[in-house]
């Protein structure tokens, strides 16, 4: 069975819209990148189009070299009408992400990237999470009641395995976690006793019907290109047997609104208004 990730998004949507007429003003969002290929356009132009539906400015700003993006990124955060900061992927070589990261004021920090609101999920303060993570965490929530559950989380990346290994185990979720990664043995023994998976590897199609229990949840977070075609982690044969999130149109579809959602709530802080 496929997990209705679009009647989340639509919610989260719906909340933002309000939120925005209850602003009295139009939340801005900034993009910033780099040398951007023909993927990183795609995902500024949907972004762009999902923020004017919703209400939201959009800029998208561009540095070619690492002097031109700092100061780039010190003009948007010393700038009172810019709510929300976030960087594209992937950045050239040559380009210092953490550095860049560092400068990122945490009220603007959107995308939920900064060492300081990472820091904030160990003390169950979630003020701007990764989206990604978040998406995922909300998905499964929307699924099933986490509480005592076993889940196994599959990748262990700053954006997504690690922050949602500490949201699972957040007082109120308590989740039972297993993070597996590259170096892990016996996966499919891991994954199989799990009442639920989010997959976050980066591998097509890694996890198959053999290692998922019978009724099962399974978030698919992966976002691959094979054969001109969108595939996640998963092997979509395991819906057969398990509750799956479809690839695409499903973690991604709730982490694009989610993204629009903390611009809103970081607009709300920066002016002193609630939602």
């Amino acid at each position: 069975m496929l997990i209705d990730c679009k009647s989340i998004s639509k919610s989260i949507d719906e909340d933002v819209r309000r939120r925005v007429g209850n602003l009295g003003f139009s939340p801005k969002l900034v993009a910033i990148t780099s040398k951007p290929d023909p993927s990183t356009v795609t995902y500024l132009n949907s972004q762009a189009k999902k923020a004017k539906k919703l209400g939201i400015e959009f800029e998208v700003m561009e540095g070619s070299t690492m002097d031109e993006l700092l100061k780039v990124i010190s003009t948007l955060a010393n700038d009172e009408k810019v709510h929300g900061i976030f960087l594209t992927h992937p950045l050239p070589e040559e380009i210092d992400e953490f550095e860049l990261t560092l400068r990122i004021p945490p009220e603007k920090d959107v995308e939920g990237r900064t060492p300081y609101n990472l820091g904030m999920l160990i003390y169950e303060r979630e003020y701007l999470p990764p989206c990604t993570a978040e998406a995922a965490v909300k998905i499964l929530e929307s699924t099933t009641e986490i509480k005592g559950k076993d889940v196994v989380v599959i990748g262990r990346s700053i954006t997504v395995g690690r922050p949602v290994e500490i949201m699972l185990l957040k007082k109120g979720r308590d989740a039972t976690v297993t993070v597996c990664h590259s170096k892990t043995r016996d996966l499919p023994v891991i994954t199989k006793r799990a009442d639920a998976l989010i997959v976050a590897a980066g591998r097509p199609k890694l996890v198959n019907p053999d290692m998922v229990n019978e009724g099962a949840i399974v978030i698919d977070v992966g976002i691959n290109v094979v054969d001109d075609q969108i595939v996640g982690d998963v092997d979509p044969e395991v819906e057969k047997k398990a509750s799956l999130t479809p690839v695409p149109g499903g973690v991604g579809r709730v982490t694009t609104s989610l993204l629009m959602e903390h611009v809103v709530r970081a607009a709300e802080r920066l002016s002193g208004k609630n939602g």
